[in-house]
């Protein structure tokens, strides 16, 4: 079994690549922010709970979202591993997903990808995704810049621990597609 921790900032790529491992490795893609909107649109208890906190524009606690990502891992699956997608953010996150997945998987996380692009670069990428996907926070420079700092403090810690765990790999994220892939699948394939 692979599981992979993918990191990127706003930009890099990372649902391209997420996509390209998931067809080459077999994998599952869990995505916090799915995870949300599926149990909040089925009105599942922890979606009703999650939307309390949303609704008073708060973030939602740490412990509600680690028993989504519990149950979501218990569920039957034909796939090789997983990919964890806006998931852990803060240390503590990082020792909850390491406990869950020894636990309901009896496996460990391998590797913690991340796609290390340029700010300028993410900055034009979106602003050129904006043109197209409608998204307003695509179409302005300083609400992606903002988004592109705040995930790198949300992320720092994170890294640094998958530092001292030596899982933590980064990957030029510049590049044809496929050249990028190719890196990322030779990682995965030091670890397999």
């Amino acid at each position: 079994m692979i599981n992979i921790v993918l990191f990127g900032p706003p930009g890099s790529g990372k649902g391209t690549q997420a996509q390209n491992l998931i067809e080459k490795f077999n994998l599952k893609q869990i995505s916090t922010g799915d995870l949300f909107r599926f149990n909040i649109k089925n009105n599942t208890e922890l979606g009703q709970l999650a939307k309390s906190f949303i609704d008073k524009g708060e973030l939602v606690p740490d412990q509600v979202t680690i028993d989504m990502l519990t149950d979501e891992l218990k569920k039957p699956c034909e796939a090789q591993g997983f990919i964890f997608d806006g998931f852990p953010r803060t240390a503590t996150q990082t020792e909850a997903l390491e406990n869950i997945v020894k636990e309901v998987l009896n496996s460990d996380i391998n590797v913690c990808l991340s796609l290390i692009v340029e700010d300028t670069v993410l900055v034009e990428r979106l602003l050129k995704r904006g043109e197209t996907s409608g998204r307003t926070d695509d179409s302005n420079k300083e609400i992606i810049s903002n988004r592109i700092k705040e995930y790198y403090a949300k992320t720092a810690e994170v890294a640094e621990l998958y530092k001292k765990q030596g899982k933590y790999v980064e990957v030029n994220g510049v590049g044809a597609i496929e050249e990028i892939s190719a890196k990322l699948f030779a990682e995965i394939e030091k670890i397999k």
